[in-house]
């Protein structure tokens, strides 16, 4: 009965965990005909709602590519898909229990979070800068000094502002919050002089902000953030069908049609145009596909 119970309590430790180290991603979406995509809900545009609460954007465009390559590659074409809002602070746990089977979305790869999950290539090269209002720019954290900034909870952003405050000693108050919307809100109403994170994510929120004009991003990044789809750790067969499809992608030049579908052409459902051409480090990955986090390499 010992050897009975034992073995219960090890199946559901494994069901708890959502993904045994014995199955893989694959096994686990062929055996419940079914993959679970974790998405943001506005970070535009990579991973956002329509009109009607569809999640769309970039990010969602190379996951839709790797959720076609599943349904080939288990000759599942029937396959459902269901798509699961996640935010900083709850995309890595989701993950790793199963509840997601991978994340589209605005999140960074860097040697910290590869100890936990896994990321696919590179799709994007961020850069870490700094949105306030033309009214009372903020060029440098130094012009922040004594002042309170906001950032998003759960984000590399977090650590990069931490580091500088203590650095330079600026004494900031540095507020966090779960999302963009909630961000620029904190900033729009003056309780926070800038805005700290993404420069291609606050570019966005500006965009579709009601006063577009209002806002001025800082020109020197404060730190560089290579963006991939994130996978559970140790799932090397689903990880190499992922950087498959997206090599696949980046070889044949389609890549460059969904890239300027979303940042530089009018996106829904404002029309609006992110007038953000793709940058020689984007670039450069295309043409040598990575999953390298160090920092220096997209420099």
């Amino acid at each position: 009965m010992k050897k009975i119970f034992a073995a219960s309590s090890m199946m559901l430790m494994f069901a708890a965990a959502g993904v045994s180290a014995q199955e893989g991603t694959l096994a686990k979406i062929a055996e419940l005909g079914e993959i679970s995509v974790g998405h943001r809900d506005g970070a535009v545009p990579f991973s956002y709602y329509d009109d009607q609460q569809r999640p769309i954007g970039y990010a969602m465009d190379l996951c839709a590519k790797v959720v076609d390559a599943i349904k080939l590659k288990l000759d599942e074409p029937e396959l459902k898909v269901s798509y699961l809002p996640v935010t900083g602070a709850t995309r890595m746990p989701l993950l790793a229990n199963g509840t997601i089977d991978m994340e589209c979305g605005t999140t960074t790869n860097n040697a910290e979070r590869q100890r936990q999950v896994s990321f696919s290539n590179t799709y994007f090269v961020a850069g870490v800068r700094i949105l306030s209002k033309k009214s009372a720019p903020i060029e440098t954290m130094a012009d922040a000094q004594g002042k309170t900034v906001v950032t998003l909870a759960g984000t590399t952003s977090v650590k990069v502002i931490s580091e500088i405050n203590a650095a330079q000693n600026l004494g900031l108050n540095v507020l966090s919050v779960k999302d963009l919307a909630e961000g620029m809100l904190t900033l729009q109403t003056e309780r926070a002089v800038a805005l700290i994170f993404d420069d291609v994510s606050i570019a966005g929120a500006a965009a579709t902000s009601k006063n577009p004009g209002d806002f001025v991003m800082s020109a020197e990044p404060l730190s560089v953030e290579p963006y991939g789809i994130m996978l559970r750790r140790g799932d090397d067969d689903f990880k190499e069908l992922v950087n498959a499809t997206l090599d696949e992608l980046y070889a044949s030049g389609e890549i460059n049609a969904i890239y300027d579908k979303w940042f530089v052409q009018a996106i829904p459902p404002r029309g609006i145009n992110m007038n953000f051409p793709m940058s020689g480090q984007l670039k450069k990955v295309i043409a040598e596909p990575t999953d390298d986090p160090n920092p220096e390499l997209y420099r």
